[in-house]
């Protein structure tokens, strides 16, 4: 196989409305700069759910809760690939050629229209508190207080061919390539360049989950917690994950119950079979976050019949 399959080079080549296209899927309606689709994630999506920014080159699925970029999707459509398969199968699908280099870049793809990709800056960076938006959405996913001191309220604009700006804020932290890894209640992305987030911790075991807020829905329920700890950040950087992880000797896996977490938790544990497979804490739920708010409601539901400690103990004991 050539060495053309770098993740970096096809999240630039590749344009995901474009791989949508050669799949046969095509939006149903536009909003704005979004494209809305039938959701092809799910089987039971009857009202278009999945929108996709080609500009920015993103896509969230509102049913899942989940998006990301063009390897992010990938990963979820093809779950029973591993990494390096997914990323053949969107090379053969977009016919790119496997030259070991830069290919040509076809209408759709993101080369040919780099220019028009927007223009971001970011314009102030506030400790949390500030904006009841983004305090609603953490408090929404439960992990307020684990929030606290770990991540920041980012306000940017982004800026269009057309030099039309509009403004936005998130709750962000940093990853190791100085990236801003956004969230808010309608959009998850990154401002700069994507990154792997390591926390250091006091001893030599690591904790591995997909996203920030699965950690600190972890964090929230083991807040003495002193493992270091590695977010990925998308599961298209699993590959320099697991590199990052080999220095450990304890590996803890806390990734989505779902099939592309299940998979990366396999390749992690065939690459390292020091790895531990943890997902079963939350077994019945998508994720950490699931897990959390899941036991939040039970406490809130039930909290006038018993103590509320005995009470989230036992929602988090099943």
């Amino acid at each position: 196989m050539s060495n053309y399959l770098n993740a970096s080079e096809i999240r630039e080549q590749v344009s995901l409305a474009g791989l949508l296209t050669r799949l046969g899927y095509y939006p149903v309606r536009a909003s704005g700069k979004e494209h809305l689709y039938i959701s092809m994630l799910r089987d039971s999506d009857t009202n278009p759910s999945l929108a996709v920014n080609d500009d920015l080159g993103v896509w969230y699925d509102h049913g899942l809760g989940k998006g990301g970029n063009v390897i992010d999707f990938s990963l979820a459509y093809w779950p029973n690939l591993s990494f390096k398969e997914v990323l053949e199968k969107i090379v053969a699908v977009s016919n790119l050629p496997l030259t070991g280099q830069k290919p040509d870049a076809e209408p759709n793809t993101r080369r040919k229209h780099a220019l028009k990709v927007p223009h971001y800056q970011i314009e102030d960076i506030k400790e949390l508190g500030n904006n009841p938006a983004i305090t609603a959405y953490l408090q929404q996913r439960g992990v307020w207080e684990a929030a606290e001191g770990r991540l920041k309220e980012i306000y940017y604009y982004v800026e269009d061919e057309k030099k039309q700006r509009k403004q936005f804020f998130a709750a962000g932290w940093q990853n190791e390539v100085q990236g801003w890894e956004v969230r808010n209640k309608y959009f998850k992305g990154c401002l700069g360049h994507k990154g792997l987030t390591l926390i250091p911790g006091e001893n030599d075991r690591l904790a591995v989950f997909e996203g920030y807020i699965n950690y600190l829905s972890w964090l929230t329920l083991n807040p003495e917690a002193d493992s270091n700890v590695l977010v990925l950040n998308s599961l298209a950087l699993l590959q320099g994950g697991i590199k990052k992880a080999s220095d450990f000797n304890e590996i803890d896996l806390y990734l989505d119950r779902d099939k592309s977490g299940e998979q990366a938790s396999l390749d992690f544990i065939k690459a390292l079979p020091t790895a531990i497979d943890r997902s079963a804490t939350y077994q019945g739920y998508g994720d950490f976050n699931d897990y959390l708010r899941a036991g939040i409601k039970a406490n809130q539901d039930f909290a006038y019949q018993q103590p509320t400690e005995t009470l989230f103990r036992s929602a988090f004991s099943r």
